[in-house]
């Protein structure tokens, strides 16, 4: 667990633990929920784990697709198979089970020249 998996507990409980007692729409949560998981892709990326990145990229699809007024079979899709995909993403660069495509060695280097 590194510092951005901290910035994702407290903002996630953040974000809840605000719009609990406002009693904001789901679709302003979903939207400020949206906006902060971004964040976190970009950071994601940035730290070099594009993997974690696209899993938090797929967690805005989730996110969009709550905002976007679909119907309710579509919208109940969209959210648990993007929402499924991010866990994926994110467990799978977690654990190393899917292969690291950004990263170049020195061999890699040397084979090119």
């Amino acid at each position: 667990m590194d510092r951005i998996d901290a910035v994702t507990i407290v903002g996630c409980a953040g974000l809840v633990a605000l719009a609990w007692p406002v009693g904001l729409a789901g679709v302003v949560v979903a939207a400020a929920f949206g906006g902060f998981l971004l964040s976190l892709s970009v950071w994601r990326l940035y730290g070099g784990r594009p993997w974690e990145a696209l899993g938090w990229l797929a967690w805005v699809g989730a996110a969009s697709s709550v905002v976007i007024q679909l119907d309710s079979p579509t919208r109940l899709v969209a959210v648990v198979g993007f929402g499924v995909l991010g866990v994926l993403l994110l467990l799978g660069g977690r654990f190393d089970v899917l292969v690291d495509v950004w990263s170049r060695t020195d061999a890699d280097q040397q084979s090119r020249h």
